[in-house]
């Protein structure tokens, strides 16, 4: 595991995200949430992360020397993040973002401290 994975990785677990195991995408280090990859490692100073377009419009435009796109990526809702400069506490922000944007709803509410609907199983009677 490269240095650079694990500072993603330590700030996961900073987030205290529920269902983030580590995997691989594309031979590459990578986090899931549920079977879904939300993070990889593009490079030894680039992650892939993914999230909203319009997200991803916003935050290329106001933070261009962090975040980025090639080609590649264009259209895509996955965007790049020079890891070198982007601060932890950004960083675990933007797991935390990516998460959410894959994470099951009901886990997403479980984290966010709202009960899961509950279900009785019973119908009503109608009279």
């Amino acid at each position: 595991m490269n240095k650079a994975f694990k500072r993603v990785l330590a700030a996961a677990r900073a987030a205290k995200l529920p269902g983030v195991e580590a995997s691989t995408s594309y031979g590459t280090p990578a986090l899931r949430v549920r079977g879904k990859s939300f993070m990889r490692m593009k490079d030894a100073d680039t992650m892939v992360l993914l999230g909203p377009l319009e997200e991803k419009e916003m935050l290329m435009a106001a933070a261009p020397a962090i975040y980025f796109e090639t080609d590649h990526y264009k259209g895509w809702p996955a965007f790049l993040v020079r890891l070198s400069k982007i601060s932890d506490a950004e960083l675990r922000h933007r797991i935390a973002r990516a998460w959410r944007h894959k994470a099951p709803k009901r886990l997403v509410d479980e984290f966010d401290g709202k009960a899961p609907a509950k279900k009785s199983g019973r119908t009503a009677k109608r009279a």
